[in-house]
């Protein structure tokens, strides 16, 4: 089984193929099992997919579950394995996670940023229209997290997709109760409380940002902030998904995708 040791933590990752090196990064409490579809792109590009500590197949460390030393592995990562002009795809707090990079780290290893499904900001403010809870529902995600886990995976199953078999269901079912419960309430805490909109205008690579129209985890105004207030970057519409492009319409993702990285070499 690959890993790679950074600050103390066995990451696991999968790399593929040759050329242009593409690392995904996948959202709270999944793994990189979901980019499943897009290892067909190994033809093309280096594919690479790395779980977060604490997810996957990743060690389960007991600290170190903040969006911070997420970055913080990531970058020691990508110098343990060379990786410079990089295209980064970050799926919802796969996006956070860049956003955090670039705060503590710049952009001089990215080619290029991908953003799929995700907002600046989740939480509710009044200074944002696009936060989709407060903290009372933070509150009930957190005690879900402590006492059901398995209530609070298949609730969040239940709003990432439009309609995907009962296999890719239980995929993320197993992923998410993978993650042990503290692990789960902390990062989902400290994600949903980040606030990345003054980090958005700092992306100085050309971006691309995926949106599902049929989303229902967060607000679309919110991933088109992002577009918007990103300095070169394409929002490409999704028609067909919800939260997972690259998982409800894997062909046009893929496409689209390698067209912007085309673009950028």
């Amino acid at each position: 089984m690959p890993t790679e040791s950074v600050n103390g933590a066995e990451l696991y990752y999968e790399s593929d193929g040759d050329g242009v090196p593409v690392v995904f990064l996948h959202g709270v409490l999944m793994s990189s099992r979901f980019f499943s579809e897009q290892k067909s792109l190994s033809d093309e590009y280096q594919v690479i997919t790395l779980d977060f500590r604490g997810h996957g197949r990743s060690e389960k460390t007991e600290t170190g579950h903040t969006l911070p030393q997420y970055a913080r592995d990531l970058e020691a990562f990508l110098d343990a394995q060379g990786l410079s002009d990089v295209i980064l795809v970050g799926w919802s707090m796969g996006s956070l996670v860049a956003w955090e990079y670039v705060r503590q780290f710049g952009t001089d290893r990215f080619r290029g940023f991908v953003s799929v499904e995700q907002q600046p900001l989740d939480l509710e403010q009044e200074d944002y229209e696009h936060g989709v809870f407060g903290f009372d529902e933070l509150r009930g995600l957190m005690e879900l997290a402590q006492t059901k886990p398995h209530e609070l995976a298949w609730s969040l199953i239940d709003e990432m997709l439009v309609d995907e078999p009962n296999t890719v269901e239980q995929t993320l079912f197993d992923e998410i109760t993978r993650v042990p419960p503290p692990i789960t309430s902390a990062i989902l805490f400290d994600q949903s409380v980040r606030d990345y909109r003054e980090v958005v205008p700092d992306v100085d690579v050309p971006t691309l940002v995926c949106l599902g129209e049929d989303e229902t985890m967060l607000d679309n105004g919110g991933v088109e902030y992002v577009a918007d207030n990103t300095p070169d970057a394409q929002l490409e519409r999704f028609t067909n998904s919800g939260h997972c492009p690259f998982l409800e319409e894997p062909e046009r993702f893929n496409h689209v995708l390698s067209s912007f990285i085309t673009a950028r070499y």
